[in-house]
């Protein structure tokens, strides 16, 4: 809506079409305010105040109602969904070939453990009603790594599109997870450099502010082979030049979008000249 002096965000609108209405109260303003529920009266648009309020509340529900509904559908909020699909993929899918192992061992001479063995026994031919289940258990195994693997690949196509700065400098499959545990590129983009060296160490951190543990050095970015490619005298420092590039390539994706290589190039040469370092203080 852009409200004048004598027409409200209602003008024109069906009083039985809450959706349209909500429209109007998302996109419009109004440059000062007025008798709104008395012009809404005159206008047709509602019986009376009592009318316009409620009218105004089904309105105003609407557009919340789509607000929430396109943050959620928002790609970022999509490669949360699917980074951690992979984890709890991943994750039940080693628990259950551990079962798999375990039962496996109890009716085969061969013993093996973990996904490839699973899917070894899979290809088994049942010869009785437990070898039946533990074959179906082993294909559930299977189809849980594949799945695992589906998403990743589709975290790799659209990682790029959703942050094309960070997940040129951390890979997309690290970028999604930045992002997952920031909870959203926007909430990423506002925080400093120091909570994205130790996104995913929270644990540690903790320890370190009880006075159990030294202050972590790096969280989930440890991954990245200039943290972990780097000699450990020296993690510290090509984790916080990383994670200082990380924080602004974030900033980028979010409030610009546009692809900036030459962040790449400066990263490049940071971590180069930290990791020919022979010794000296890990500043």
């Amino acid at each position: 809506m852009t409200d004048t002096p004598d027409r409200g965000w209602f003008a024109d609108l069906d009083p039985d079409a809450p959706d349209s209405a909500g429209d109007a109260i998302r996109d419009g303003s109004a440059d000062e305010p007025a008798d709104w529920p008395q012009l809404a009266v005159e206008s047709g648009f509602a019986d009376d105040e009592g009318d316009y309020y409620d009218r105004l509340r089904e309105a105003t529900t609407a557009a919340t109602r789509e607000a929430v509904r396109e943050q959620a559908g928002a790609g970022d909020q999509q490669l949360i969904h699917a980074v951690r699909a992979v984890d709890d993929c991943e994750r039940t899918a080693n628990e259950l070939a551990e079962r798999v192992a375990e039962w496996a061992e109890s009716l085969y001479d061969d013993a093996g453990a973990g996904v490839e063995y699973a899917r070894q026994v899979a290809e088994r031919e049942p010869e009785g009603p437990g070898e039946e289940r533990l074959i179906a258990l082993a294909e559930r195994v299977a189809d849980l790594a594949d799945e695992a693997e589906a998403l990743r690949e589709r975290i790799e196509r659209s990682a790029p599109e959703v942050a094309p700065n960070l997940s040129a400098l951390a890979g997309p499959v690290l970028a999604a997870r930045l992002i997952s545990l920031a909870g959203g590129l926007e909430s990423l983009a506002k925080k400093p450099s120091g909570t994205v060296q130790v996104l995913g160490a929270e644990e540690a951190l903790f320890a370190h502010l009880r006075g159990n543990a030294p202050s972590p050095k790096h969280g989930i970015i440890f991954t990245h082979e200039a943290v972990r490619g780097t000699d450990p005298e020296h993690r510290g420092s090509a984790a916080r030049a990383l994670a200082g590039k990380l924080s602004i390539a974030a900033r980028i994706d979010h409030y610009s979008g546009d692809l900036r290589p030459e962040l790449q190039d400066d990263l490049a040469e940071r971590i180069d000249r930290i990791q020919s370092r022979t010794g000296g203080d890990d500043a």
